[in-house]
């Protein structure tokens, strides 16, 4: 059953995303930005376990709650933390005000007809059993569009819905993430692809069935439009998608609707090295910016 109070604060509420949900592949560039080489740490439970310290500071931190954050992704291995004591899921509820979803996808397979679908989903359904065990509220799983080419999006988008159905007969929200790779030549042509083949698959849904939709930000100002004001999407949320926090925030504020989900520019500028005073005085800095786009349009 789908918490309602959540279900109202991600449908209304002012705030964005963040997207906290590195996992194994983003891992090491996520720490290299943070300044933890990895000559810092051998194998991959010490690459985690210093990656959730990252995460669990900047939840921690004064400056990140549910005034201005309606949600935090998480990455699977996150779910069995805590942050400060308490559980991740419940801690960001409980103690902030911010909704978790649980990061599901399990990587991206080999690029095949211009785009990247997601590797298979082996135990899915009990990962979300254990989400919804956990107190989580909705899931995102990603996949990646590199050419407009209409066969591979049509197979991105089928494959989105299917596990979207998944996760809604789990009682939980799904984040459908299939990005545009910003730097190809025919990104115009994808996003319109793309938007053709969200639309036909939405009309599926039943009446109490209600998505989010992960996109990269679009080259045309409020193309997504349509989606933003579809009754079964629950919200329309941006990523940053390589570019910088600055121009990301820019292009965000034109889109009247949207609200970001960023990873990468939520982070930029932040450090291990930094004394708490700076790590927080960074991270209010950059909350507020991103918060300040979610909210121009």
């Amino acid at each position: 059953m789908v918490d309602q109070v959540q279900a109202e604060r991600m449908t209304s509420a002012k705030g964005f995303i963040a997207a906290l949900d590195q996992s194994g592949g983003s891992t090491p560039k996520a720490l290299a930005r943070y300044g933890i080489q990895p000559s810092a740490y051998s194998g991959e439970a010490e690459m985690f376990a210093l990656i959730d310290q990252m995460r669990a500071r900047i939840v921690t931190s004064p400056a990140f709650s549910g005034d201005r954050v309606l949600a935090a992704i998480l990455f699977e291995e996150t779910m069995e933390r805590d942050f400060a004591g308490k559980p991740a899921a419940h801690y960001l509820w409980q103690d902030k005000g911010v909704v978790p979803f649980l990061k599901i996808d399990q990587g991206l397979a080999d690029a095949a007809d211009g785009v990247q679908v997601m590797k298979p989903l082996p135990g899915l359904d009990d990962l979300l059993d254990r989400a919804v065990q956990h107190g989580f509220f909705g899931t995102k799983e990603r996949s990646v569009i590199g050419a407009a080419d209409p066969g591979g999006i049509a197979a991105i988008v089928e494959q989105q819905f299917e596990v979207a159905h998944r996760v809604l007969g789990h009682g939980l929200i799904p984040i459908l993430e299939p990005e545009v790779t910003i730097t190809i030549p025919d990104k115009t042509a994808a996003e319109d692809l793309l938007l053709r083949e969200i639309t036909r698959h939405l009309a599926d849904l039943s009446a109490d069935e209600k998505v989010i939709i992960k996109l990269s930000l679009p080259s045309v100002t409020n193309f997504y439009r349509p989606l933003t004001e579809h009754p079964r999407v629950m919200r329309v949320v941006a990523l940053s998608g390589g570019y910088s926090r600055t121009e990301a925030d820019a292009l965000l504020a034109e889109d009247t609707g949207e609200i970001a989900s960023f990873s990468r520019a939520l982070t930029e500028g932040l450090s291990a090295q930094q004394s708490d005073a700076e790590f927080n005085a960074t991270l209010d800095r950059s909350i507020q910016e991103i918060y300040d786009a979610s909210v121009a349009g």
